[in-house]
């Protein structure tokens, strides 16, 4: 979907696109006051992920904001597996099927959780992670901004993670580093 007043960007040519460009090769932009990415950094790797953030980070201005929705891997797990209420293997065989759906349909290729989310922003170089309701935002350009479907919420959980994400750190997270890499190598040793 079009956003108007925005630079639309995909990666292949579409009616909303401003711009065809591949944004894996980073952004190509600086100064920037907002970049708002929907349901996009589930489609990337983890590494394309976190080189997505890194870039955000350095193409937004010192005050920038970064507003991400992505689905939130918690609410995945909790609303899609089920192993204390399995009777047969049929509920078992579909849990799987739920569950494998969730991460690799629609182009997924790593989900998130808060923990995670905000642990990768904080490596990225963001200093304040802020989460988010549907359409809200303490900046009037981020209201209203969320074009993708949604799903019934748990009551103590969302089923899609929004985040704005602002401020310069240099941090290092020594736990996502050393799970990312385990992560990588497991991944690449298919």
């Amino acid at each position: 979907m079009r956003l108007d007043g925005w630079v639309n960007i995909d990666r292949f040519p579409a009616p909303a696109a401003d711009f065809i460009y591949d944004i894996r090769y980073g952004i190509p932009a600086r100064e920037l006051r907002y970049i708002y990415a929907e349901h996009f950094l589930e489609h990337l790797s983890y590494s394309d992920g976190m080189k997505f953030l890194h870039d955000c980070r350095a193409a937004l201005d010192a005050d920038g904001v970064l507003r991400l929705s992505t689905p939130n891997l918690d609410w995945v797990y909790r609303t899609q597996y089920h192993p204390e209420e399995w009777k047969s293997d049929q509920e078992a065989v579909r849990d799987c099927f739920w569950m494998n759906k969730a991460f690799r349909a629609w182009g997924h290729q790593f989900l998130y959780n808060m923990p995670t989310l905000r642990s990768a922003l904080r490596e990225a170089g963001f200093a304040t992670i802020e989460q988010c309701a549907f359409r809200e935002s303490a900046h009037e350009a981020l209201r209203d901004l969320e074009q993708h479907e949604t799903w019934q919420d748990l009551p103590d959980m969302p089923h899609v993670l929004i985040v704005e994400a602002h401020g310069q750190e240099t941090s290092s997270e020594p736990i996502l580093e050393e799970l990312a890499s385990d992560y990588l190598l497991a991944s690449s040793a298919r």
